[in-house]
């Protein structure tokens, strides 16, 4: 798995953020969501949703149990409806291409520890979102994914198997080479 992960980072996933088409008068997700499960975690990785089309993704949500969404970029859209909707919205941006500043992972895995507590009984799952759903918002999947115990490779491997692309080379070497575990490797995003 750790050589999956280690092939580069092309291929689909790409289009037009957000452009989503409208259905029969109904607009749609652009580019498939990605959900990522493992344990208690559950992760659905989207590209970033516009006015026009955020209905969609609040079905898409719906259909996925969401009940946080976490924004690492900045948005165009009002997050009103989503919180009318019932889902938590947090602002966690930090610059594209780049690793997440520390300010940032701590929140992420605050929210990753207290969403999937206890085992999340309730199949609660966190949406997250850059531009394109292809570096920031998979980099803090990968990030929550190491905090569970995987290794560092085999997380990127599980999250590209998922949403192909995911991961530019720097965010790779600093999941692979300079983050470090905060928890135990034991549990959903432990924080000592």
């Amino acid at each position: 798995m750790a050589a999956a992960a280690a092939a580069g980072a092309g291929g689909s996933g790409g289009g037009a953020a957000g452009a989503g088409v409208a259905v029969l008068g109904m607009p749609v997700v652009a580019n498939k969501p990605s959900f990522i499960e493992r344990g208690a975690q559950r992760f659905l990785v989207i590209d970033a949703p516009t006015d026009a089309n955020i209905d969609a993704y609040i079905r898409e949500f719906k259909a996925h149990n969401v009940t946080e969404l976490v924004r690492a970029c900045e948005c165009g859209y009002s997050p009103d409806k989503m919180k009318r909707a019932g889902v938590g919205v947090h602002d966690m941006v930090f610059p594209d291409g780049d690793p997440p500043p520390d300010s940032v992972i701590t929140s992420w895995l605050a929210l990753c520890r207290t969403t999937f507590a206890k085992g999340n009984p309730d199949k609660r799952t966190i949406a997250v979102h850059c531009v394109a759903g292809l570096g920031r918002a998979p980099v803090l999947v990968a990030i929550a994914l190491i905090e569970d115990g995987l290794e560092p490779l085999d997380a990127v491997a599980a999250i590209r198997a998922k949403r192909r692309g995911a991961i530019n080379a720097k965010q790779l070497h600093y999941v692979e080479h300079t983050y470090k575990r905060r928890g135990s490797g034991k549990g959903p995003c432990l924080i000592q």
